[in-house]
């Protein structure tokens, strides 16, 4: 006898045979009891970051203090190229998940600090609770033998101060970083190449001003906020490489900080200008037979002193 091959098909466990969507993920969730990293959903679900930089960043969470997560580093670990992680570290640099700075040793060495932020914005916590002052001891009462219904005495509640020890205060929200500007009206050709233009040419000012292919994308609108107000090419790159910093980490972030922070405000509109040249009147010959002179004038007939000699006759 043949046996048959059942086509049930086989749904992930759940409460409620229900609960279980048409389409979408349909997560299976284990408990980890070790090897843990805590990820917020802050980064996983970041609305502005890459792929990549989301990526790098629980990589980096998930390290033990002391790991080297340079470029070198991460290069021979992961099958990006160092173009792409050098862009993922400037991101998570841009948004404050990462931190770098150069510090100078006793030797006189210089050496690079890298800070990694769980949670960008808010000081790091405590990781054991602060021990709370011992409760006084509380004395139960005496039981009345001739009254057996009195009921036994409670056990003392906590005191509130133990109690806050105990619970993880909820860190307050990081300030906001205010919005990249955005043109009004988009769709406009060329404006964009404009844009794409001004930030590709930024390097020819300043060598350190080589900005990426994924920062030019994510910077080309807010150059055309500022176009679209009657800012000048020249002008935005004056305003942009004026005064940079001798020690540039992040030239992204600093132009990102410099077109929202330095926006300037849109043009009044005005009337019709006056013509920046007046044409000067044509010549014109004196119609006297004696004299011919040439003179200018909107309109032929005599000159001024023809004019001036018949008023007098």
């Amino acid at each position: 006898m043949d046996s048959q091959k059942s086509t049930a098909v086989v749904r992930a466990p759940g409460r409620n045979p229900g609960d279980t969507p048409r389409s979408g993920v349909i997560h299976v969730n284990v408990r980890h009891t070790r090897r843990i990293t805590v990820v917020g959903n802050h980064l996983a679900q970041h609305p502005e970051m890459s792929l990549v930089a989301i990526g790098l960043a629980v990589h980096i969470q998930s390290l033990p203090t002391g790991a080297l997560i340079g470029i070198r580093d991460l290069v021979p670990r992961f099958p990006e190229s160092e173009y792409r992680i050098a862009a993922a570290l400037r991101e998570l640099e841009l948004h404050g998940y990462l931190e770098r700075t150069r510090v100078r040793l006793a030797g006189g060495q210089v050496a690079t600090r890298t800070v990694s932020y769980n949670r960008p914005g808010c000081l790091a916590e405590a990781t054991e609770p602060e021990t709370a002052p011992p409760a006084p001891p509380v004395t139960p009462p005496t039981p009345n033998p001739s009254n057996p219904s009195t009921p036994p005495p409670a056990p003392p509640s906590p005191a509130p101060e133990a109690q806050d020890a105990r619970e993880p205060r909820e860190p307050q929200d990081a300030p906001q970083r205010p919005a990249p500007p955005r043109p009004v009206n988009p769709d406009n050709p060329w404006r964009r190449d404009a844009a794409t233009a001004i930030l590709t040419d930024l390097r020819r000012a300043d060598a350190r001003l080589l900005l990426g292919r994924q920062d030019i994308e994510r910077l080309t609108p807010a150059v055309e906020a500022w176009l679209e107000r009657g800012a000048r090419p020249a002008g935005i790159l004056a305003a942009l490489t004026a005064n940079l910093p001798p020690q540039l980490r992040n030239p992204a972030g600093l132009i990102a900080h410099r077109l929202t922070a330095q926006l300037p405000p849109a043009l009044p509109d005005e009337g019709p200008r006056a013509p920046a040249h007046v044409p000067p009147d044509p010549f014109q010959t004196c119609e006297d037979d004696a004299c011919g002179l040439a003179f200018r004038s909107p309109v032929p007939g005599l000159c001024g002193e023809c004019r001036a000699d018949t008023a007098a006759a």
